[in-house]
């Protein structure tokens, strides 16, 4: 598993940014830099299964069966995944699950100001191909974050 980390500042306030983060239709925006249609199932409390899924495609891996191990409203969340969705089912058995077993999405936001810096850890499987992907989504992914929370607060 290798370990990437992003962070971003948005001007606006952390419960402002939470709220666009995990808020189920401002999800749908940040979120569909990763995949057209991602979406998920669930909720955020610590305990809970998620059900983080994109588009189907036919034998291809759509998505990702979490828990959330972490939830301290407005500072941190974490999610472990548990398994993936692949041809509309969980699987926590494939070898392609085994690639991605307990990695984990760590969230961290800190006031600066009337600022908040959001810190993203994340687990991804070690293939090169993840790591590129990664690399370039995240960034973009963050700054539609950034212009959702900032346009919402003005």
């Amino acid at each position: 598993m290798r370990k990437l980390h992003y962070s971003i500042v948005i001007n606006a306030s952390k419960e402002k940014v939470w709220n666009t983060m995990l808020g189920k239709d401002s999800y749908k925006l940040w979120t569909d830099v990763f995949a057209p249609g991602s979406d998920y199932v669930g909720d955020w409390s610590k305990g809970s299964k998620m059900l983080f899924h994109g588009p189907e495609e036919t034998g291809a891996m759509s998505g990702m069966v979490s828990r959330i191990k972490e939830n301290r409203p407005y500072e941190y969340i974490s999610i472990e995944h548990i398994g993936i969705m692949q041809n509309g089912k969980e699987d926590t058995s494939s070898e392609l699950f085994k690639e991605w077993a307990g990695a984990l999405e760590n969230y961290t936001f800190k006031e600066i100001g009337s600022k908040t810096e959001v810190l993203i850890d994340v687990d991804i499987a070690e293939k090169e191909e993840y790591e590129e992907m990664a690399q370039t989504t995240w960034p973009k992914a963050l700054q539609k974050l950034k212009q959702l929370a900032e346009k919402e607060t003005q």
